[in-house]
């Protein structure tokens, strides 16, 4: 089999098996949601459900992506696709005995996003061995296209499942999604990446493996100026995103408030088949940081006046820039890691690119309640001024929020421009060989194959001990030597 695998047609495959999946992952966070809202009356309650939904996983990530390498990906995949099967098995039984609690709730999501960090590492290197470098982007849109369609469809229809069928029957429903994900991957055959020199000088303990990773990235500085980048976009998003809603129930009925939130799910949707049919903007660079200084246009389009039309306009567009920039950062990435390091890689990477994500989700209502409600309210210090033009009571302290932050997104899209190491990361950095583990050879030239992948690891450690600069010459030489 080519190092390709089916190519494309098996990326789809997998692809709709996973679209099944996120459907009734959908259904249930939806539902659960609900459920705690209605027995807690608490935001800070429900918003910790976020935190503990994303925490963990960050946390682990490094050790996640170490194991990742050391496995087949697809069988990761399968039993990470089980496990989280097992949580919404979890939730059910422990509804219908009538004994969840809110803390249930807080383990069964931790618990998911450990399987989560698990799976996305490995869903991520396999779409590298399947999909030719030049359609990285489409792949990249076609998840973002599925996410996008999970946002848009799954409240209306858990809340009409809730309705009619009861929520015991919609998580049966979830742990049957996962089924349809496992029996795509059962179909595919998902190609083992060849060691790489840098792979083969990673092998030591898992807690030295996991380590790899980082090591990777801090030797290729752009890549970590790039991190770096995302890390503070996240921040930024991430306190915004989470505010959406309670600043459109501000001002609109609960019907409204669902038709602003439903243009998140369609704003990913057209990005998403964006990156689907022209695989993104080229240099993939400028789809990053372009989409970055769009943001904050969308930013003070949500802020400017407490309109439906107006709010709905400006959180389309602000979610449509979200597949850009998520599916164009995942092509350079896949393109310059070396598949059998990207487990340990793309772990190391979402921890470093998300810590902030947490902050930022939990930071928004203390911020809002606390410092930008207070001005915006009538008699409010900025009520006569300020807001003359964007309006005051409820929700317009987060309008004002999402002013104050506008600036941000394209400060940090200045900053990624003029700093070389970010705009040149894709010209600078050299692309990694992709090749399929090769089948058994005969024994004379297993073993001169093994004294060559030996030589190339010490030739590796070497680099790496010399420092940075060492190290990314011997991954430039051995990619011209390819």
């Amino acid at each position: 089999m080519s190092a390709r695998g089916n190519g494309m047609k098996s990326f789809t495959t997998m692809w709709v098996g996973q679209l099944i999946s996120l459907l009734g992952s959908g259904l249930t966070s939806f539902a659960m949601g609900i459920w705690v809202l209605d027995h807690t009356h608490s935001v800070t309650r429900f918003t910790l459900t976020v935190v503990f939904a994303g925490l963990p996983g960050v946390l682990i990530a490094p050790l996640a992506g170490a194991v990742v390498d050391r496995s087949d990906r697809r069988t990761t995949m399968i039993l990470t696709n089980v496990g989280s099967a097992l949580c919404s098995l979890t939730l059910f039984a422990l509804l219908k005995a009538g004994r969840l609690e809110v803390w249930h709730i807080y383990i069964v999501v931790a618990c998911n996003s450990i399987f989560n960090t698990f799976h996305w590492p490995a869903l991520a290197a396999a779409i590298t061995m399947l999909v030719d470098k030049a359609k990285l982007g489409r792949a990249a849109g076609m998840l973002d296209t599925g996410n996008a369609i999970t946002t848009i469809a799954a409240p209306p229809l858990a809340g009409l499942l809730l309705v009619l069928i009861g929520i015991w029957n919609l998580l049966l429903i979830d742990v049957v999604s996962f089924f349809f994900a496992i029996a795509a991957l059962l179909l595919v055959t998902i190609p083992n990446p060849e060691a790489s020199a840098e792979g083969r000088a990673g092998r030591r303990s898992l807690w030295r493996e996991a380590a790899v990773g980082w090591q990777f990235i801090r030797q290729r500085q752009g890549l970590l100026a790039l991190l770096i980048f995302f890390a503070a976009v996240n921040l930024v998003t991430s306190m915004c995103s989470v505010a959406v809603l309670p600043m459109a129930r501000g001002f609109a009925s609960p019907a409204g408030a669902g038709v602003v939130m439903s243009m998140t799910g369609i704003g990913m949707l057209i990005g998403g088949l964006y990156m689907t049919a022209s695989g993104g903007p080229r240099p993939r660079i400028y789809g990053i940081l372009g989409s970055a200084a769009a943001m904050s246009v969308c930013f003070v389009v949500i802020a400017a006046r407490p309109t439906i039309p107006l709010v709905s306009l400006g959180v389309a567009l602000f979610f449509l820039t979200i597949p850009i920039i998520n599916g164009s950062s995942q092509a350079i990435w896949q393109s310059k890691v070396p598949p059998d390091l990207q487990g340990r890689v793309f772990a190391v990477r979402r921890m470093i690119a998300q810590f902030t994500t947490p902050i930022g989700d939990f930071s928004a209502g203390p911020l809002t309640d606390r410092v930008f409600q207070p001005l915006m309210v009538p008699g409010g210090l900025l009520a006569a001024s300020l807001g003359r033009w964007i309006g005051t009571g409820p929700g317009r302290g987060i309008a004002l929020m999402f002013l104050a932050m506008a600036i941000f997104p394209l400060l940090i899209a200045v900053w990624g421009f003029a700093n070389p190491r970010v705009r040149y990361v894709e010209r600078d950095l050299p692309d990694a060989a992709v090749k399929a583990r090769p089948a058994a050879a005969a024994p004379e030239k297993a073993a001169e194959e093994k004294a060559a992948e030996d030589r190339a690891a010490a030739a590796a450690e070497k680099a790496v001990a010399a420092g940075p600069a060492a190290a990314a010459a011997e991954t430039a030489g051995g990619a011209a030597g390819a």
